[in-house]
Protein backbone atom coordinates (compact mmCIF):
# COMPACT_ATOMS: atom_id res chain seq x y z
CA UNK A 1 0.00 0.00 0.00
CA UNK A 2 1.97 3.12 1.15
CA UNK A 3 5.69 3.43 1.87
CA UNK A 4 6.50 1.23 4.87
CA UNK A 5 8.80 3.87 6.38
CA UNK A 6 5.88 6.24 6.92
CA UNK A 7 3.85 3.76 8.92
CA UNK A 8 6.34 2.74 11.59
CA UNK A 9 5.29 5.28 14.25
CA UNK A 10 1.65 4.39 13.76
CA UNK A 11 2.28 0.65 13.86
CA UNK A 12 3.88 1.11 17.25
CA UNK A 13 0.42 2.09 18.49
CA UNK A 14 0.68 5.85 18.18
CA UNK A 15 -2.46 7.34 16.76
CA UNK A 16 -2.03 11.05 17.52
CA UNK A 17 -4.78 13.34 18.72
CA UNK A 18 -8.12 12.85 20.43
CA UNK A 19 -10.66 10.11 19.78
CA UNK A 20 -14.32 10.80 20.59
CA UNK A 21 -16.80 7.93 20.84
CA UNK A 22 -20.44 8.70 20.07
CA UNK A 23 -23.50 6.47 20.04
CA UNK A 24 -26.64 5.63 21.96
CA UNK A 25 -26.73 4.46 25.57
CA UNK A 26 -25.69 0.82 25.72
CA UNK A 27 -23.51 1.01 22.59
CA UNK A 28 -20.39 0.27 24.67
CA UNK A 29 -18.69 3.68 24.52
CA UNK A 30 -17.28 3.51 28.07
CA UNK A 31 -16.26 -0.16 28.01
CA UNK A 32 -14.69 -0.01 24.54
CA UNK A 33 -13.21 3.41 25.24
CA UNK A 34 -11.29 2.18 28.29
CA UNK A 35 -9.80 -0.72 26.31
CA UNK A 36 -8.98 1.48 23.33
CA UNK A 37 -7.28 4.09 25.52
CA UNK A 38 -5.10 1.38 27.06
CA UNK A 39 -4.16 0.01 23.64
CA UNK A 40 -3.27 3.47 22.31
CA UNK A 41 -1.63 4.71 25.51
CA UNK A 42 -4.08 7.60 25.92
CA UNK A 43 -6.00 8.98 28.91
CA UNK A 44 -9.66 7.89 29.07
CA UNK A 45 -12.58 10.08 30.12
CA UNK A 46 -16.32 9.47 30.28
CA UNK A 47 -18.28 12.72 29.94
CA UNK A 48 -21.19 11.57 32.15
CA UNK A 49 -18.82 10.36 34.87
CA UNK A 50 -16.94 13.68 34.78
CA UNK A 51 -20.24 15.56 35.18
CA UNK A 52 -21.11 13.37 38.18
CA UNK A 53 -17.67 13.97 39.67
CA UNK A 54 -17.96 17.74 39.20
CA UNK A 55 -21.49 18.01 40.63
CA UNK A 56 -21.27 15.30 43.28
CA UNK A 57 -24.59 13.76 42.20
CA UNK A 58 -25.76 11.11 39.73
CA UNK A 59 -27.09 12.04 36.28
CA UNK A 60 -30.74 11.10 37.13
CA UNK A 61 -30.64 13.60 40.03
CA UNK A 62 -29.49 16.37 37.67
CA UNK A 63 -32.35 15.47 35.31
CA UNK A 64 -34.81 15.58 38.24
CA UNK A 65 -33.66 18.96 39.53
CA UNK A 66 -32.66 20.80 36.36
CA UNK A 67 -34.53 18.91 33.65
CA UNK A 68 -32.96 17.69 30.43
CA UNK A 69 -32.18 21.25 29.28
CA UNK A 70 -30.17 21.91 32.46
CA UNK A 71 -28.28 18.67 32.03
CA UNK A 72 -27.52 19.41 28.36
CA UNK A 73 -26.04 22.80 29.32
CA UNK A 74 -23.75 21.10 31.85
CA UNK A 75 -22.87 18.45 29.26
CA UNK A 76 -21.86 21.08 26.68
CA UNK A 77 -19.61 22.86 29.19
CA UNK A 78 -17.94 19.61 30.24
CA UNK A 79 -17.52 18.52 26.62
CA UNK A 80 -15.76 21.80 25.77
CA UNK A 81 -13.42 21.35 28.71
CA UNK A 82 -12.57 17.72 27.85
CA UNK A 83 -12.24 18.31 24.09
CA UNK A 84 -9.58 20.94 24.77
CA UNK A 85 -7.31 18.28 26.28
CA UNK A 86 -4.76 16.38 24.23
CA UNK A 87 -4.33 12.73 23.41
CA UNK A 88 -7.50 11.41 25.06
CA UNK A 89 -10.21 8.87 24.35
CA UNK A 90 -13.59 10.33 25.35
CA UNK A 91 -16.89 8.49 25.74
CA UNK A 92 -19.57 11.12 25.13
CA UNK A 93 -23.13 10.98 26.44
CA UNK A 94 -25.71 9.58 24.04
CA UNK A 95 -27.38 12.96 23.57
CA UNK A 96 -24.24 15.06 23.16
CA UNK A 97 -24.75 15.19 19.38
CA UNK A 98 -28.13 16.93 19.72
CA UNK A 99 -26.32 20.28 19.92
CA UNK A 100 -24.87 21.60 16.66
CA UNK A 101 -22.17 23.36 18.70
CA UNK A 102 -21.20 20.06 20.33
CA UNK A 103 -21.01 18.33 16.95
CA UNK A 104 -18.78 21.11 15.62
CA UNK A 105 -16.61 20.91 18.74
CA UNK A 106 -16.11 17.14 18.38
CA UNK A 107 -15.46 17.26 14.64
CA UNK A 108 -12.91 20.04 15.07
CA UNK A 109 -10.90 18.51 17.92
CA UNK A 110 -10.39 14.84 17.10
CA UNK A 111 -11.48 11.71 15.27
CA UNK A 112 -15.16 10.90 15.89
CA UNK A 113 -16.11 7.22 16.05
CA UNK A 114 -19.77 6.15 15.98
CA UNK A 115 -20.36 2.87 17.80
CA UNK A 116 -23.57 1.77 16.11
CA UNK A 117 -25.80 -0.90 17.62
CA UNK A 118 -29.28 -2.10 16.68
CA UNK A 119 -32.13 -1.31 19.07
CA UNK A 120 -32.57 -4.98 20.07
CA UNK A 121 -28.96 -5.09 21.34
CA UNK A 122 -29.22 -1.68 23.03
CA UNK A 123 -32.38 -2.81 24.81
CA UNK A 124 -30.73 -6.00 26.09
CA UNK A 125 -27.83 -3.99 27.49
CA UNK A 126 -29.84 -1.17 29.11
CA UNK A 127 -33.12 -2.66 30.30
CA UNK A 128 -31.93 -3.39 33.85
CA UNK A 129 -29.93 -0.17 34.19
CA UNK A 130 -31.56 2.25 36.65
CA UNK A 131 -29.17 5.08 35.78
CA UNK A 132 -30.85 5.97 32.45
CA UNK A 133 -33.31 8.83 33.06
CA UNK A 134 -34.56 8.90 29.45
CA UNK A 135 -35.72 5.28 29.77
CA UNK A 136 -37.83 5.93 32.87
CA UNK A 137 -41.04 5.77 30.84
CA UNK A 138 -43.95 3.34 30.48
CA UNK A 139 -42.50 2.08 27.16
CA UNK A 140 -38.70 2.17 27.47
CA UNK A 141 -38.05 0.05 24.37
CA UNK A 142 -40.27 2.31 22.26
CA UNK A 143 -38.32 5.27 23.68
CA UNK A 144 -35.05 3.62 22.60
CA UNK A 145 -36.44 3.16 19.08
CA UNK A 146 -37.45 6.83 19.00
CA UNK A 147 -34.00 7.94 20.21
CA UNK A 148 -32.32 5.76 17.59
CA UNK A 149 -34.47 7.23 14.80
CA UNK A 150 -33.71 10.79 15.96
CA UNK A 151 -30.01 10.42 16.67
CA UNK A 152 -28.64 7.90 14.14
CA UNK A 153 -28.49 10.55 11.37
CA UNK A 154 -26.70 12.96 13.74
CA UNK A 155 -24.13 10.36 14.78
CA UNK A 156 -23.54 9.53 11.12
CA UNK A 157 -23.16 13.18 10.16
CA UNK A 158 -20.35 13.79 12.67
CA UNK A 159 -18.55 10.42 12.45
CA UNK A 160 -15.21 9.87 10.75
CA UNK A 161 -15.50 6.13 11.40
CA UNK A 162 -18.66 4.04 11.88
CA UNK A 163 -18.39 0.62 13.54
CA UNK A 164 -21.33 -1.75 13.91
CA UNK A 165 -20.84 -3.32 17.33
CA UNK A 166 -22.95 -6.44 16.66
CA UNK A 167 -22.26 -9.36 18.98
CA UNK A 168 -18.47 -9.16 18.97
CA UNK A 169 -16.62 -9.05 22.29
CA UNK A 170 -15.36 -5.78 23.72
CA UNK A 171 -11.77 -6.91 23.14
CA UNK A 172 -12.27 -7.69 19.46
CA UNK A 173 -14.23 -4.47 19.00
CA UNK A 174 -11.40 -2.41 20.54
CA UNK A 175 -8.87 -4.25 18.36
CA UNK A 176 -10.90 -3.63 15.21
CA UNK A 177 -11.27 0.03 16.09
CA UNK A 178 -7.54 0.35 16.70
CA UNK A 179 -6.87 -1.12 13.25
CA UNK A 180 -9.32 1.28 11.59
CA UNK A 181 -7.71 4.24 13.34
CA UNK A 182 -4.23 3.10 12.30
CA UNK A 183 -5.39 2.65 8.68
CA UNK A 184 -6.92 6.12 8.73
CA UNK A 185 -3.74 7.62 10.17
CA UNK A 186 -1.56 5.81 7.61
CA UNK A 187 -3.73 7.17 4.80
CA UNK A 188 -3.41 10.70 6.22
CA UNK A 189 0.37 10.33 6.45
CA UNK A 190 0.53 9.01 2.92
CA UNK A 191 -1.42 12.04 1.70
CA UNK A 192 0.98 14.30 3.55
CA UNK A 193 -1.69 15.52 5.96
CA UNK A 194 -0.56 17.02 9.27
CA UNK A 195 -0.55 14.59 12.19
CA UNK A 196 -2.50 16.87 14.51
CA UNK A 197 -1.47 19.75 16.71
CA UNK A 198 1.91 19.31 18.23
Amino acid sequence: MGGSGQKSAVQQGRVPGNIFLVGLMGAGKTSVGKLLARRLDKAFYDCDQEIERATGVKIPVIFEIEGEAGFRARESRMLAELASRRDIVLATGGGAVLSADNRKLLAGNGVVVYLRAVVADLWQRTRHDRNRPLLKTAEPRAKLEQLFAERDPLYRSVADIIVDTGSQSLGSLAHRLEQLLIERQSAAEGAGAPLGAG
